[in-house]
């Protein structure tokens, strides 16, 4: 989920509503990791520094526990999804993750790159917060340089579908394009569904419309027995 001070609730969403994906026959799992609303300030207040830390590990961990619990599911054909710190998750999830652990990714809003961002968002106050300080005075244990994901876009393997809005300026689109790029450059299917009248969010319902027959079409593709491999 995005915030990332939020969480998954049982509520209607015009994007994140897990039924959409449940009624498609995906088993579905939403992760209220580290970070999270409603387990307590100290709880919440963990994530700031550490967005690649305890955060990745409560969602690698819930994958695993459900997969051990539920035998009908196919471990083979696991697909993740995210927008805003969730894209940025999807990003990182790219180089971190155990290789061929996810099937498929599909990131949106996501942060490519910390310093870039820093440089281009209208949220500074956060990222200064959320980091602990500005990218040039960073150390090498600063969180720019341990959870910045395009640090390990050399190790990124897994077939993404990028989307991004042109009028965000919270996470700029050229954070979408570039993560685009660094796939295409080495070769990993991906694809980039720019929304050039959107935000942060989509916004008006036609263009939802196109957001989810684009994500449920991507992750048809990729979790069918033998998935198409173009670029």
């Amino acid at each position: 989920h995005g915030g990332p001070q939020g969480a998954v609730m049982d509520a209607w969403h015009y994007r994140w509503f897990l039924q959409t994906y449940a009624a498609k026959g995906f088993a579905t799992l939403a992760v209220n990791f580290h970070g999270s609303t409603g387990f307590g300030h100290e709880f919440t207040r963990s994530i700031s520094g550490d967005w690649g830390g305890a955060p990745f590990e409560d969602i690698m961990a819930g994958c695993r526990h459900v997969l051990a619990a539920n035998p009908c599911i196919d471990p083979s054909r696991v697909c993740a999804l995210g927008a805003s710190y969730g894209g940025y998750m999807i990003n990182y999830i790219n180089g971190n993750a155990p290789p061929g652990f996810f099937r498929c990714l599909v990131c949106h809003d996501g942060t490519f790159n910390f310093e870039s961002s820093y440089y281009s968002t209208e949220e500074l106050f956060f990222m200064e917060y959320e980091f602990q300080g500005v990218p040039w005075k960073a150390s090498e244990e600063s969180p720019y340089r341990r959870f910045s994901p395009h640090w390990k876009v050399d190790q990124w393997k897994t077939p993404t579908l990028i989307i991004h809005g042109a009028k965000d300026y919270r996470l700029v689109e050229t954070e979408g394009v570039a993560a685009f790029q660094a796939l295409q450059r080495q070769g990993v299917p991906s694809e980039l569904l720019l929304f050039p009248t959107e935000n942060h969010w989509v916004l008006n319902p036609l263009n939802s419309l196109v957001w989810h027959d684009k994500v449920l079409a991507w992750l048809d593709r990729w979790t069918a027995k033998s998935p198409s491999p173009s670029l």
